[in-house]
């Protein structure tokens, strides 16, 4: 089977995504997602005309952040019209399934050169979801209103979900907030000491001006003391009435846990923080980089997609990454780095528990708690985030996962080359 290479990756800083606060909040979705796709033609030197496809993953698809992103963003960097693009939405997990659909037209033969990447202004989305709750609409990506089938499998706020979680395993929000303070921890020293440089491209506007070169979200001056006062964010919003029958977001696991006694432990301090960003990747067949001299910098080994309990919602990561490995045939003790996303500290504090993890080798760059979550970016993010840390270690392969609505998870495992 021809091999998908991993030819460059540049993202965004992530800028905090509220309107009036953010660096990239007034900027136009489109222009934002140009910002990586321009950022990759000038550091690799291809011609655009080559792109057989842009797979771009955006989540919340409304307003102006909706019709299809990857192939608008292409007109609006410059790219030639023959370069094609689609836009997909798997939640959280878009990211890392647009890497893996451009890996697999590669290694099937039928493309030589795809993008895949994605963009999130949540700046927008906290908007649009505000107005559409407004309106009477449901909760985007929460069993989309739809009674028969919140009836079979009910489906809450995703952070209730992690507070339920979290009472499951009897973890403590000590632990969870221990592992929020210890994202900062990490996110702080990546970027005194440059990490992060080889992937950030600056955010600029339609003249030329810098609007962001650096990552807006991250709080270093964060301490145990500071989290422990934090309110927890999910504690009303758990008891609130949601229809006419006075069902509430905690009432919905608790029709498939009926005992489970909810505790409020997660707020901003130990969950992902919402901001904007773009990311994205180049990847090319092994025949189309040698023809245009373009190195390789690592190969996709596997990839992998599994549902999981959608009542939970976040517990999919770990039968993914197995699959992962299953397919790949390798073990825990092959990958030398892994990306959980810190969709909500449990997450990451179950997924390290379930395999049992050298923790050392876990999110060592910090994660989406302490430098935010662009939820179709994200994924894309983590495969720079991995590819860039094993280079700078020397190690071979990394493992890069995360939850998504609906109980889902991608994997993907990636050989530093």
């Amino acid at each position: 089977m021809p091999e998908a290479y991993i030819i460059d990756a540049v993202r965004t800083p992530r800028g905090i995504g509220k309107t009036g606060k953010g660096a990239l909040a007034h900027m136009h979705p489109q222009h934002l997602a140009a910002s990586v796709l321009k950022a990759l033609r000038e550091r690799n030197g291809f011609d655009t005309a080559d792109v057989d496809d842009i797979i771009w993953s955006t989540s919340m698809q409304r307003g102006t952040q909706g019709g299809d992103l990857g192939r608008m963003a292409a007109l609006d960097a410059g790219y030639d019209v023959r370069a094609s693009g689609v836009t997909l939405d798997r939640y959280c997990g878009g990211g890392i399934t647009a890497v893996g659909l451009a890996a697999a037209q590669i290694m099937a033969g039928m493309e030589d050169l795809v993008i895949a990447g994605g963009s999130e202004m949540m700046s927008l989305t906290a908007t649009l979801s505000q107005q559409e709750a407004a309106a009477g609409l449901p909760v985007y990506g929460i069993g989309s209103g739809n009674d028969r089938l919140q009836a079979v499998h009910p489906q809450s706020h995703q952070g209730v979900c992690g507070d339920a979680i979290a009472a499951l395993e009897g973890i403590s929000r000590e632990e969870l907030d221990a592992a929020g303070l210890e994202s900062q921890r990490r996110a702080d020293r990546a970027i005194r000491e440059g990490r992060f440089a080889r992937s950030i491209v600056p955010v600029v506007d339609d003249e030329g001006r810098v609007l962001l070169d650096a990552d807006e979200y991250p709080r270093p001056q964060t301490s145990a003391e500071g989290l422990a006062q934090l309110k927890p964010a999910f504690e009303a919003l758990a008891r609130m009435p949601i229809d006419e029958d006075g069902t509430t977001y905690a009432g919905l696991i608790n029709r498939k846990f009926p005992d489970l006694d909810i505790r409020p432990v997660h707020h901003a301090g130990n969950s992902s923080g919402v901001v904007d960003g773009a990311a994205a990747l180049l990847l090319a067949s092994k025949d189309y980089a040698a023809r245009h001299g373009l190195k390789p910098r690592a190969r996709i080994v596997a990839t992998a997609n599994i549902g999981d309990d959608p009542t939970l919602m976040l517990n999919a990561p770990v039968p993914a990454a197995r699959k992962a490995l299953k397919k790949a045939g390798l073990t825990k003790d092959d990958i030398d780095l892994w990306e959980i996303n810190e969709a909500f500290a449990v997450v990451s504090e179950k997924f390290q528990r379930d395999l049992d993890l050298d923790r050392d080798k876990v999110n060592v760059n910090g994660g989406s708690i302490a430098l935010g979550h662009p939820i179709g970016a994200t994924g894309a993010i983590l495969i720079g985030t991995v590819l860039d840390e094993l280079e700078r270690i020397g190690g071979r392969y990394g493992l890069v996962t995360m939850c998504a609505a609906g109980g889902m998870a991608p994997a993907i495992i990636i050989e530093r080359l």
